[in-house]
């Protein structure tokens, strides 16, 4: 099928270039779809799982709370685990003078 695009107008141009990145993502999941398939009736004929090819992925990190490293001495229930961006009292106390190891807890 060939468009002969030099008599379309800017609507229709822009409406050929719509339908065609469409189609474009549906031939291409069909083809991930497909060599998934093939993937996997491989690794099945050899008498694997996906899982003792590929694993079972990364696992994620909990985000777990990480322990306060510094303590405001002004202000015993300001903390700062020493991750991030520096908090105020963090920066003003070491404009005062006092150096990190004071502020250790």
């Amino acid at each position: 099928m060939a468009v002969d695009i030099k008599n379309l107008n800017h609507k229709q141009l822009n409406e050929l270039i719509s339908k065609a990145q469409i189609r474009q993502e549906d031939i291409r999941k069909e083809s991930v779809s497909k060599l998934r398939e093939k993937i996997q009736a491989l690794v099945k004929a050899e008498g694997f799982s996906l899982e003792d090819i590929f694993g079972r992925g990364k696992a994620r990190k909990s985000g777990g709370v990480v322990p306060p490293k510094y303590r405001n001495p002004a202000d015993p229930a300001q903390t700062w685990s020493g991750r991030g961006k520096r908090p105020h009292w963090f920066n003003n106390a070491l404009k005062a003078g006092k150096k990190e190891k004071d502020l250790l807890i």
